[in-house]
This record gives C-alpha cells, sequence and structure tokens, in this order.
C-alpha cells in the first residue's frame, strides 16, 4: 500500500514539475529587419466574453492579456516575417513599445490588433488605420 502512495507522491510531482509554464524572454526584430519600417492594417481588440468563444484573458500562445498591457495581435503571415510571440517593436503614432502576445485567425493578412483592455469606445474610437511599425 506504501508502495502506491509513493508512486502516486512521484508522479504528482512529476506533473506538476512538467506544468511550470516557464515567461519566454522579449524578442527584439533581429538586426536585418530593424532599419526597415513595415506598413500594416491595425485595428483595436478587447478582452471580453462576448468578443471571443474562448477565455478574454487568454491570449493565443497562453499569456494572460491585463487592461493597461501594451501588446498586440498578428495575422499569421507576419509571424512568419519576424513578428513571433514576445517581439518588441515600435508603432508609428504610439508611444512606448508594443509587444507581441496574440494571433490572429488565419483569414487576416499583413494586419495587427492593439490590445484595448475592456474598453469598447477606446477601440471603436482607434478604428482602423493604414500605419508602419518598426
Amino acid at each position: 500500500m506504501i508502495h502506491y502512495r509513493l508512486l502516486l507522491l512521484f508522479f504528482s510531482i512529476l506533473l506538476l514539475t512538467a506544468c511550470v509554464n516557464e515567461a519566454k524572454p522579449v524578442r527584439v526584430i533581429p538586426e536585418y529587419s530593424k532599419w526597415k519600417e513595415m506598413s500594416v492594417t491595425a485595428s483595436a481588440y478587447n478582452s471580453l466574453h462576448h468578443q471571443t468563444s474562448g477565455n478574454p484573458a487568454l491570449a493565443a500562445w497562453g499569456d494572460t492579456l491585463k487592461p493597461g498591457m501594451k501588446t498586440i495581435a498578428v495575422s499569421r503571415d507576419l509571424i512568419g516575417m519576424g513578428l513571433d510571440h514576445n517581439t518588441r517593436i515600435k508603432i508609428e503614432g504610439l508611444d512606448g513599445y508594443y509587444l507581441v502576445k496574440d494571433k490572429m485567425n488565419r483569414r487576416w493578412k499583413n494586419k495587427i490588433d492593439i490590445y484595448m483592455g475592456v474598453n469598447v469606445e477606446k477601440a471603436r474610437e482607434w478604428g482602423k488605420k493604414q500605419l508602419k511599425y518598426t
């Protein structure tokens, strides 16, 4: 009976250590593309239940979104161009840097969504724009 308890304890510890989510480091766009500006369509999105089929605060790479974070979602074609998870970019007309934390549906191309927490009005005011990022 003790052997079963030890086995159960061992596998429980093994399972818990396997589930630890290590934070990925911030990724900066590679040197060869830092000088190059890219033009994209930019819209805004929120983390609200009625805007998603799952947990609205959970991004595609498993990050938890919180209002006030400077994050974006990217169309999947931009991932292959260097905008991978945790890539830090500067967006024309906005202060500071933004981190790539979310992916958009496969139907979107050459597009980013700027995260605006739960402020739907702010996202609507932003609308859709053509802008550049570096």
